[in-house]
């Protein structure tokens, strides 16, 4: 399983080489960034990954994206974004998804910027990586699998909103709730004034849910990003068995045959 996918500012010097990736949009990159970063179009790779043409098993596609972004083969890509930490997370998922070494920088562009000096960038390194999807640790899982694994195989959390899950914010869907079983932690509980609790928190926070040794996780959100996020939670707090419903809520109140649970309670 991959170690701790986030790192503090003073834990950088310890990673070697690395290649600054900036989730945020193109005005704040624009506007400042860290030394020799380079811009990783987040909200661009969340529509190709939900197409049908350029998902995540459409190596062509996702070769010549995380190319352009030039990451040499001793480096490690350190993303951040405006501190939410979900346009990062996609990111991390993404790459590592695909073989290549990434962390996420614990509270993101504000630790940056409040920092008096950061590391300088490895400037683009042009060698192309030969990639393959489901090569990484934290894997992806579709519909059909994960309709397959409610009898008890799959562990889901869900890391929408408490309205969310019990139904009662439907985000304008005709369908809502949660899946049959899962277990709820808002992404936005798994960190304090912006920065990621720590491995033992976030894993007495999961045991407290109903997580257990051996888990076969599978994380969840609306769309993407908050489940991307929670599983590299879910890898910090010493969880070896995780994987992302990246189409999450959306894709699954679509199907009809897809099992939901309301429940105020």
């Amino acid at each position: 399983m991959p170690t701790d996918p986030f790192v503090d500012l003073a834990g950088l010097s310890g990673l070697g080489p690395i290649r600054w990736l900036d989730a945020r949009d193109q005005a704040a990159f624009e506007a400042g960034h860290a030394p020799n970063a380079v811009r990783a179009p987040s909200d661009a790779w969340d529509k190709a990954a939900k197409a049908a043409d350029t998902g995540f098993e459409s190596t062509g596609f996702w070769t010549e994206a995380l190319n352009a972004l030039a990451v040499g083969s001793n480096a490690t890509a350190v993303v951040y974004d405006t501190g939410a930490m979900t346009n990062a997370a996609r990111v991390w998922f993404v790459l590592q998804y695909y073989g290549l070494k990434c962390v996420i920088l614990n509270g993101g562009w504000p630790a940056i910027a409040a920092a008096s000096s950061v590391p300088i960038g490895a400037g683009p390194e042009p060698t192309p990586h030969k990639i393959a999807p489901g090569i990484g640790a934290v894997g992806l899982v579709d519909r059909t699998i994960l309709k397959s694994q409610l009898d008890g195989a799959a562990h889901v959390f869900d890391s929408r909103t408490r309205a969310e899950f019990t139904g009662e914010d439907s985000r304008g869907r005709a369908r809502s709730g949660h899946l049959p079983g899962a277990r709820h932690l808002s992404h936005v509980d798994l960190m304090e004034k912006g920065v990621v609790h720590a491995g033992p928190v976030l894993r007495a926070m999961m045991e407290g849910v109903g997580f257990g040794p051996g888990d076969h996780i599978v994380t969840h959100c609306e769309g993407g990003g908050r489940a991307a996020f929670a599983a590299a939670a879910a890898v910090r707090a010493g969880f070896d068995d995780v994987r992302v419903y990246y189409l999450s809520f959306g894709d699954w109140a679509r199907d009809e045959s897809c099992p939901i649970v309301k429940d105020r309670s």
